[in-house]
């Protein structure tokens, strides 16, 4: 009972923290509404990324494994969510960087990796919808490979931005989203599927 309250505990810390330390930045002194909760969806984002692959593994006490992908779905639409109000929060307050950012011409280098964090996305979700026509030979470790791409992208993305997170909240949510989905990666070797006929 005690190692499942301390679980619970230090992963509302891990995702809670940043949200606490970016919401209440200085750097949002003079930012407008939209942009704030762009930022603070953005830092969801990034929590959501450390729940997915703990969800998976079994890692969170209590969620039995029916449960478990049934909230991993949830979470994954939810983390979409997160990314569509970032970026379109973004747009409505800064336009011409968005634009830039979407061409692969802005002049900040943490862009480019934002916006292939969301292509990477967006093709972990489209394949979730063709799961069922892929079959689990094809799916799980096409889909893996599009997850890692998300994190790698995701945290290279984060840790370039020099904004409201703040750099020790936002290292150690970063370290704890690589080292769960390399801990899932694995536990459950999606590349064992290639070699099954």
């Amino acid at each position: 009972m005690q190692q499942r309250f301390l679980i619970w505990l230090a992963l509302i810390t891990a995702i809670g923290g940043p949200l606490v330390v970016a919401a209440t930045s200085p750097l949002l002194e003079w930012r407008q509404p939209i942009y704030i909760v762009a930022g603070l969806a953005g830092v969801l984002a990034l929590g959501a990324l450390l729940m997915q692959p703990m969800l998976l593994t079994g890692a969170l006490p209590g969620v039995v494994p029916s449960r478990a992908r049934q909230v991993h779905r949830w979470i994954g639409w939810g983390l979409i969510a997160c990314v569509v109000l970032h970026v379109v929060g973004l747009w409505i307050t800064s336009p011409p960087d968005v634009v830039d950012a979407l061409l692969y011409r802005s002049a900040t280098p943490f862009s480019a990796w934002g916006v292939a964090a969301m292509w990477a996305l967006l093709a972990a979700a489209l394949l979730t919808l063709w799961r069922d026509r892929l079959g689990p030979r094809v799916f799980r470790p096409a889909h893996s490979v599009a997850v890692v791409l998300v994190v790698i992208t995701s945290i290279l993305h984060a840790v370039r931005v020099d904004g409201t997170m703040g750099t020790a909240s936002k290292w150690m949510l970063c370290a704890l989203v690589l080292c769960a989905t390399a801990s899932a990666l694995v536990k459950r070797k999606p590349w064992r599927m290639l070699k099954r006929r």
